[in-house]
């Protein structure tokens, strides 16, 4: 049983801890599901997610307000049951946040159906030649009277193949660099959008390279302003990088229950294995980078929620710390089970191959470094 002690800080409200409990037991009863078919069992987890009222969280319309602090707590409790039910709610959440923050009312509609789980969303923008150098992008949208023309790629799109809507973004030209980025809101079923390709990784999730051949969009699948893409697109990095963390969390948690299973059942010597000082050292040390990387991840989200515009350095360390730490965790887990650690199917095996992409996405470790030094020199 994963320790649930944090849920009495002060940075959650009853209501906070009454959807930790509720979803702990949800996941209890429905996961993990069968990943044969990664596809398949994303579109079930959607649906499921969206029937049992979880993806309700995952987006806002006009004059209601994310809850980072519920945010969290769902990816965090879905990641230690099951990693891919986290990446289909995170998804939804991710996929629409430009429209959450920033989409008009015709725009927010989708979120009737994102919510519902009745349609699945994506968020393009990493292009083949510029990851986390956002300003880079080359993807454009030439405007043509009451139409924009869309044109170029992009990569390691994250449900891409499997979703009913995109919201990219690319270069319409107001300004050199980020400035003259814009956001767009692409149906999946538009006349030019092409999957080039399927991406296949270490732990397995719809991934695709997409290819935009002139695609006319309407003026109205602008989202905000010409020109805002990159402050859209900063805006919801800034929501959600801390549940980036928050997943991790959840993983580390995991590996944590994992290890002290393994440790207080298994003998050595002629002795219960965590009565030796080295595995007691361990233990140790995975307990206090789970703690950390939780105070870090939940000051940031109640910070967001407490009103403060921007948390870009507290987002930034809060992802930073807690993917570094749950690979540190997971890796000691996997260490004490010995060669059972590596045996496919195993729980750390899982979460081995599973933790090593949120150290990537939505802002490599070392990019978070340099958010992180920016700031605080100009602080």
């Amino acid at each position: 049983m994963a320790d649930r002690s944090f849920l009495t800080w002060p940075f959650f409200e009853d209501r906070h801890r009454a959807l930790a409990e509720a979803l702990d037991a949800w996941c209890a009863a429905h996961l993990p599901v069968d990943h044969h078919d990664v596809d398949a069992a994303c579109r079930a987890l959607v649906r499921m997610l969206g029937e049992g009222g979880w993806l309700e969280h995952s987006g806002a319309a006009t004059g209601e307000a994310l809850d980072v602090r519920s945010l969290c707590l769902i990816r965090e409790t879905l990641s230690r049951h099951d990693a891919l039910a986290d990446f289909a709610f995170a998804m939804q959440g991710l996929g629409m946040g430009a429209v959450t923050l920033f989409g008009d009312a015709e725009q927010q509609k989708w979120l009737k159906r994102t919510r519902a789980g009745e349609a699945i969303s994506a968020f393009a923008l990493t292009e083949p030649g510029s990851g986390s150098d956002v300003a880079r992008s080359t993807a454009t949208a030439r405007r043509e009277g009451d139409h924009f023309i869309l044109s170029g790629e992009k990569t390691y799109i994250s449900n891409g193949g499997i979703a009913d809507l995109y919201v990219v973004f690319a270069r319409t030209g107001e300004a050199p660099g980020a400035k003259g980025l814009s956001a767009f809101l692409l149906p999946a079923d538009t006349p030019g959008l092409e999957i080039v390709e399927r991406i296949e990784v270490i732990a397995p999730h719809p991934l695709a390279r997409l290819r935009f051949n002139d695609i006319r969009l309407p003026a109205s699948a602008l989202i905000g302003t010409a020109g805002s893409g990159f402050r859209i697109a900063m805006s919801v990095l800034d929501v959600f990088r801390p549940t980036v963390g928050a997943a991790a969390l959840g993983m580390a948690r995991r590996a944590l229950d994992e290890a002290l299973a393994r440790v207080k059942s298994r003998q050595l010597f002629g002795a219960p294995l965590h009565e030796l000082q080295m595995v007691q050292g361990h233990i140790a040390d995975m307990a206090l980078e789970v703690d950390a990387a939780a105070l870090l991840i939940y000051r940031a989200a109640w910070t967001k929620d407490q009103g403060a515009p921007r948390i870009t350095r507290e987002a930034a360390m809060a992802k930073l710390y807690a993917t570094e730490a749950a690979q540190r965790v997971i890796d000691a887990a996997l260490q004490l089970h010995g060669g059972d650690g590596v045996r496919q199917g195993m729980a750390v095996e899982g979460l081995y191959r599973e933790i090593r992409a949120l150290r990537i996405y939505e802002g490599a470790s070392d990019v978070q470094k340099v958010v992180i030094a920016r700031a605080t020199l100009d602080g």
